[in-house]
């Protein structure tokens, strides 16, 4: 309605008032418009407008779907190891009820070495984290009392800090040298957009929005969007690529084969034929005389847009003025294209696109040296591909072929060895007589190749016998069967990928995985092929990045730097210490950059609380340990009072009227967060007195801070209530009488407001 107003508008401009045309816009669902003569007026749909299909209208089903899963990964069964950020590796074993002082309390019981317990508060549950380290080897539990594991924390903290200085100092050089700073939308643009035939997920609009900002902020853009197979990530990079290309500049899109490269060309030119857009493609099905001719043109600035393999990085292509570079699926590169994609990108606008969010892809991200988009939300009308893991047989291979075939469909067969594939090419023809089967892999003649890619795409067969080079981003609907001989000689992202090649439409699809039988597997084969079949749902990509890692270690994580570290002390554990280091970082050495990017100064990262008060969740009221666990980690982890609001209501929902125990502890989620801005550590709330640690680290900026002098005012002004004594080189605030967490949150509040 609003482009509608536009283009109106604009086509109007220098018609007189009275003479203007107008419309009274409805905001409905019709399948098509309408005359009323009786009535004098015209009813037209959108689609009528603009000749273009019904926007499918998304389904708001996937909201909570991702979030379970996930959960799901995470959640902790008695034996399983947790890494605690103050005491090391431990077993976990279960909850147990325990009495303080007459009053019942619930606590996590860890096992530690020589049988040691410690009993962790439900307020401290974010202090914990699963161990994820090598899939199988079984780490060793670290001692109480003794000094190791801090000597182990701040050894890895210290190396942390020296790759994340090295990381922040990139970005700070990325910020302050100067890019091209893009012009806002044109109409144009608005045009584009409105072209696209499906809806936008939430997340793909998010992700629009916030690459449009980056191209138009003066500092060169480095973004990672992350998306599973088929969520829409090449329809960000169109429109990315057209708006630098409305605004003179030249796009390069570089990607890892040759097939995507004219797969990409193919679905460029498709959604940008009705533009004045130049595009065209560099990979080595093209002549060396077609090459030349390609080099040239874009040297002198007639090719807006190129997409090509790594030869784009060769030194003989020249573009006459680069706007934007656009990396896919950037772990496919090895490290000297990536070294040459450094110098490129300097002061050059760069979108990197992946599905699986590799951990070491993730780790410039994590670590904010790049900024990052996730988009979760998969398209309307999709099906979760229905995977199964089966021995080799013919009566299997022939009935997938033919259901297919019987519904109009097409057929992948992957079979990642070139020496015989010409076998199986035979076996396919005598297993299903007078289907059609073409052969494609990386060794043919490029002509060949584009030739046998293009009759697949065009329905004139019904089966493609392929390597892996059909893995990355080829996109052809009507194939919705896919058929994975020897899969478990497959990494985990691979096996994902290759499934997200089927399932593309509203078609139910199908994937099978044809493996020996169990029981002759690798432990680690067996692992990825059970992955892939239980995470099938759409968006599972994330899930199964964080199942690769436990399967295969964290070792590389740092890049380039080999780390043993992630194995000592788990997945989770290092990325609290690797947030912990960068925040440290920004505070200190890189102060000026980040105050200069508004970054609200945070004095303490979490605070803990203590008391001798009844506040839990009763097992009357949620009988099973395993979600009262979950509950009180999800609660734990929660950040502001929208969330918390919808966690109480779900809980209402789900198990009726809170009782009072449950109520306190919502209060005391909120009195951590009032005490944490106050630059509160710890609250302790024990014998009707409040007590509140103030930050540790006596040279922290938050003593010379305005929040530490209104603290100092307020205990003056309150001498009978309030003391401030020194104990252990930490300074506390006593406030009594203090009775329930009610009263010491009511207190915070109060405090707070006078700051303000």
């Amino acid at each position: 309605l609003e482009r509608l107003r536009d283009i109106l508008t604009d086509l109007q401009h220098d018609i007189p008032e009275e003479e203007k045309a107008d419309f009274i816009p409805v905001y409905h669902s019709l399948n098509a418009g309408y005359i009323d003569l009786d009535e004098k007026h015209c009813l037209f749909t959108d689609h009528q407008i603009f000749e273009r299909y019904h926007r499918f209208r998304l389904r708001e089903a996937y909201a909570t779907k991702e979030a379970i899963t996930i959960k799901e990964l995470n959640e902790l069964k008695p034996g399983d190891y947790v890494t605690h950020i103050d005491h090391g590796i431990g077993r976990f074993d279960g909850l147990e009820m325990i009495d303080n002082n007459g009053k019942r309390q619930e606590a996590i019981r860890l096992i530690y070495k020589n049988s040691d317990l410690l009993y962790v508060s439900i307020h401290s549950l974010h202090r914990i984290a699963k161990y994820s380290g090598k899939d199988g080897a079984e780490p060793n539990l670290s001692k109480l009392g003794s000094n190791v594991w801090n000597k182990l924390k701040n050894k890895t903290k210290s190396r942390v800090k020296d790759i994340a200085r090295e990381l922040i100092k990139l970005y700070a050089e990325r910020k302050n040298s100067p890019g091209f700073q893009f012009m806002p939308d044109t109409y144009l643009q608005a045009e584009l957009e409105a072209s696209f035939i499906y809806e936008d997920t939430p997340d793909q609009l998010k992700a629009t929005v916030d690459v449009k900002n980056d191209m138009e902020a003066e500092a060169p853009m480095d973004r990672l969007v992350c998306g599973d197979v088929g969520f829409g990530k090449t329809e960000i990079a169109i429109r990315a690529a057209f708006k630098a290309v409305t605004d003179s500049k030249q796009v390069a899109i570089l990607v890892p084969t040759t097939i995507l490269a004219l797969q990409h060309y193919k679905t460029f030119t498709d959604r940008l034929s009705g533009f004045p857009v130049e595009i065209d493609y560099l990979n080595r099905f093209k002549s060396a005389k077609q090459q030349k001719e390609t080099l040239e043109k874009l040297k002198k600035g007639q090719i807006d847009i190129l997409i090509g393999t790594h030869r784009l990085i060769s030194k003989d292509v020249n573009f006459k003025d680069l706007g934007l570079l656009v990396i896919d699926e950037e772990q496919k590169f090895g490290v000297a294209a990536k070294e040459k994609l450094k110098q490129i990108k300097a002061n050059v606008d760069t979108l990197t696109l992946t599905a699986t969010p590799i951990p070491r892809t993730l780790q410039f991200s994590m670590m904010g040296a790049r900024d990052l988009s996730i988009i979760n939300t998969p398209p309307p009308n999709r099906y979760p591909v229905q995977t199964e893991i089966r021995s080799f047989n013919e009566t299997l291979i022939r009935d997938a072929i033919q259901y297919e075939l019987a519904r109009d469909g097409q057929v992948f067969f992957v079979h990642n060895r070139v020496q015989n594939i010409m076998d199986v090419h035979d076996m396919i023809v005598r297993f299903v007589p007078g289907v059609k089967v073409a052969v494609a892999h990386g060794q043919m003649d490029g002509t060949r190749l584009e030739k046998t890619m293009l009759g697949f795409v065009n329905g004139e067969y019904d089966v493609l016998l392929a390597t892996t080079i059909i893995e990355s981003g080829l996109d052809i609907s009507n194939a919705n069967t896919i058929i994975i001989n020897e899969a478990h000689h497959y990494g985990l992202s691979d096996l994902h990928q290759l499934r997200g090649r089927v399932g593309r439409s509203n078609k139910k699809a199908f994937c099978y995985l044809l493996a020996p039988p169990m029981a002759a597997l690798s432990s680690e084969a067996q692992k990825r092929l059970r992955a892939l079949e239980e995470f099938a749902d759409l968006g599972s990509g994330f899930n199964i990045a964080l199942r690769d890692l436990d399967i295969r270690g964290a070792g590389n994580l740092l890049g380039g730097e080999q780390s043993g570290f992630i194995n000592d002390i788990g997945y989770e554990t290092f990325h609290k210490i690797l947030d912990e280091a960068i925040t440290e970082l920004k505070e200190t050495e890189f102060k000026d950059l980040f105050a200069s990017t508004g970054t609200k100064n945070q004095f303490v990262r979490e605070c803990v609380f203590e008391s001798d008060q009844e506040i839990l969740i009763p097992n009357h009221y949620v009988s099973t340990s395993a979600e009262r666990i979950r509950l009180y980690s999800e609660l734990d982890n929660l950040k502001n009072e929208d969330e918390l609001q919808a966690f109480i209501e779900e809980l209402i929902d789900r198990f009726g009227p809170i009782p009072k125990q449950t109520n306190a502890l919502f209060d005391t989620i909120r009195l951590r967060w009032l005490a944490k801005d106050l630059g509160f550590e710890k609250v302790v709330l024990k014998n009707k007195l409040l007590t509140a640690y103030f930050v540790s680290d006596q040279q922290s900026a938050y003593y010379q801070s305005s929040i530490f002098a209104f603290l100092l005012k307020f205990v003056q002004a309150n001498p009978n209530r309030c003391r401030m004594k020194e104990a252990n080189n930490k300074l506390l605030l006593h406030i009594k009488p203090i009775t329930t967490v009610l009263q010491a949150l009511e207190l915070m509040r109060e405090i707070n407001v006078n700051l303000n």
